[in-house]
């Protein structure tokens, strides 16, 4: 299941020392585009210029080199990106300004412009409409598997990857997330539902609490499936990147389960998001969860921390799964076995916080945090 008019490549160009690093994601027509960018104020020579080209609302090609994220660059950076986009423009023959590059993987080193230009002229002709599981794998850093989606809406199909293990609390967007459909839809009506669809799934979801400076999320729609209906289509892109969002926090950097933290009876939803985003952030949250430690006094202090004096402890219930471990600003004596055997049983934790102030709710996304997430980055470049 294909969006009609897209192709696509993964393959090896040797930026890293190992697996696919190289990946092109491209419409056989120029087609409506909008994307969303990370807010850090120290981000990458790709996302400079991604702001400008996407304005336009039109992009024909994504392109993708893993390994190096072309960040902290310098002019040097926006001129390798620039060169990027120019020699794919020659080689599909299409204007370069179509061309949205990205990049990821280490900070402060310039791209290998000469392993990159020296792949850029084979491309064309390694398009395939079936290359989507290797394309996913090349736009991997720390990942240990690619995260793919696929749905249908009508006539129409909308397919999505992600990357991302690592340095991921998304603001505004995420990692890196592409996605094509062969849907009609123009760009002045996918740029908000993009916003709309991000806030909802990958601003949800952190692994570590750190935001990275390539954060990327971008979409193509290409029309040539024609119309569709434009609310079921939105619902359906939803599922798909929560779907993506799950994806992603249960491949955390050295994870073992995923997190869901629901917050319910709150204010407004930014109250609920803060105190859901609170617990699932909490590195002893986050322990206790892998230990199968049923120490509900961590969430009760990740509440806490929010500082929102309209909080009250006599109102709040929290439960570990259907184990309510306190309620009415008291413990519920329920013994730790049953809750330490749901912690060990359950691959999807799920951590509910009843504020019982209003009727507003959030859930975020999140995963445990190990010895492992600890060896991947100690050793990250070595």
């Amino acid at each position: 299941m294909t969006p009609k008019g897209f192709k696509s490549l993964g393959k090896y160009i040797g930026i890293k020392e190992k697996n696919k690093d190289f990946a092109l994601i491209f419409s056989e027509v120029e087609a409506s585009a909008a994307a969303v960018f990370t807010r850090s104020t120290f981000c990458g020579a790709p996302v400079t210029l991604g702001k400008e080209l996407i304005k336009a609302g039109k992009a024909q090609v994504f392109l993708v080199t893993s390994g190096i994220s072309n960040v902290a660059t310098g002019q040097q950076g926006l001129d390798n990106a620039r060169k990027e986009m120019e020699a794919l423009g020659d080689e599909l023959g299409i204007d370069p300004r179509l061309v949205l590059p990205n990049s990821t993987g280490v900070i402060g080193v310039q791209l290998p412009m000469d392993k990159i230009l020296a792949a850029i002229p084979r491309c064309k002709g390694e398009l395939g409409e079936d290359n989507w599981e290797a394309t996913a794998e090349a736009i991997m850093t720390t990942d240990t598997h690619a995260k793919l989606v696929r749905c249908k809406i009508g006539d129409a199909v909308l397919l999505g990857m992600a990357k991302g293990a690592g340095m991921i609390e998304p603001n505004m967007a995420t990692m890196l997330s592409f996605w094509v459909t062969d849907a009609a839809i123009p760009s002045e009506t996918l740029q908000p539902m993009l916003k709309r669809v991000v806030d909802q799934s990958y601003n949800c979801l952190s692994i570590d609490t750190d935001t990275s400076t390539s954060d990327t999320v971008a979409i193509m729609a290409n029309g040539l499936a024609g119309d569709v209906d434009l609310e079921v289509f939105e619902a359906a892109f939803l599922e798909a990147a929560i779907d993506l969002s799950k994806q992603i926090v249960a491949d955390g950097e050295g994870a073992t389960k995923l997190i869901e933290v629901v917050v319910t009876g709150a204010i407004d939803v930014e109250q609920a998001r803060a105190m859901a985003k609170s617990v699932v952030n909490s590195p002893l949250v986050k322990t206790a969860v892998y230990g199968a430690d049923a120490n509900w006094g961590r969430v009760a202090m990740a509440l806490g921390k929010v500082f929102d004096e309209r909080l009250d402890p006599e109102k709040i219930k929290i439960s570990f799964g259907d184990h309510a471990v306190y309620d009415n600003g008291a413990p519920t004596g329920i013994p730790d076995d049953p809750v330490e055997d749901y912690l060990k049983a359950a691959k999807e934790v799920v951590i509910s916080v009843n504020l019982g102030l209003g009727n507003s709710s959030a859930t975020v996304w999140g995963c445990d945090l190990t010895e492992d997430y600890i060896k991947i980055n100690a050793l990250y470049r070595t």
